[in-house]
């Protein structure tokens, strides 16, 4: 038997497949787009699976479209997150609206969580808009932080003034890699903060789409002093832990 789950994000949507063991057959991905049922549409055509979960921003949508069950994205980063590393002890999700800091029961269930879902800071869309404000293209906004020669103190989180902060900045002459750098410890500091408020000790799992960002990877793990965990794809983990959790429910 095989088993889906769909992560309907706010950038993006993933689908992956599972076998009966729970190991991963398949797997797509797609813009979310205007229409995200559309799409979600259009990924599950022609893919053959026995049952489904949905999770993800989009899942409340999903479920009336679709008839199918959903899961919170917290509980589906949590489960997908503990398959792939067993010890982990904590989640840290950063997505392209979001970010979520999820604490784990030694058993893998969730012992307590915390989330930013109220502004852009902190998130995925928050990089976007400084790299491209910087000339970067968003694939190389961390490699290029990495190579700062000196860190400037960005002093604010809201994408709009900070947009004008960094105007303001290259208008002075600043190296741009140096306010990368100080964009994405501005990022860290805020992603730290809110895991050091609902766990203090254990691995980290860094899931979303900007774990794929070299510097956040570096950083966290220097700001924390623990071992950050990353998976292959780390996109993939909601969807991944929704189709297990699928599995389970038959």
């Amino acid at each position: 038997m095989r088993f889906a789950g769909i992560d309907i994000g706010s950038r993006t949507i993933e689908l992956v497949i599972v076998d009966q063991a729970g190991g991963i057959v398949e797997n797509f991905q797609a813009d979310t787009g205007f229409d995200p049922m559309a799409e979600a549409h259009r990924l599950m055509e022609g893919v053959a699976y026995d049952g489904i979960m949905a999770t993800g921003y989009g899942r409340n949508l999903f479920e009336i479209s679709f008839e199918a069950p959903t899961v919170t994205e917290i509980k589906a980063h949590a489960h997908g997150a503990r398959r792939l590393f067993p010890e982990a002890g904590a989640v840290l999700d950063i997505g392209g609206q979001d970010s979520k800091a999820i604490a784990l029961f030694p058993d893998g269930r969730v012992k307590k969580f915390e989330m930013n879902d109220r502004c852009a800071a902190g998130t995925g869309k928050f990089l976007e808009i400084m790299a491209r404000t910087l000339g970067f293209g968003i694939e190389d906004f961390g490699r290029e932080a990495l190579l700062a020669e000196n860190v400037l103190k960005i002093s604010s989180m809201c994408t709009v003034f900070a947009e004008s902060e960094v105007t303001s900045l290259i208008a002075r002459g600043q190296n741009r890699r140096d306010i990368a750098r100080g964009l994405h410890e501005s990022v860290i500091r805020r992603a730290a903060g809110m895991i050091n408020r609902i766990s203090q000790a254990g691995d980290i799992v860094f899931t979303g789409g900007v774990a794929k960002n070299p510097c956040m990877r570096t950083l966290l793990g220097q700001t924390l002093g623990r071992n950050i965990l990353t998976p292959e794809d780390p996109q993939l983990v909601g969807a991944f832990g929704a189709a297990l959790l699928a599995g389970e429910r038959r």
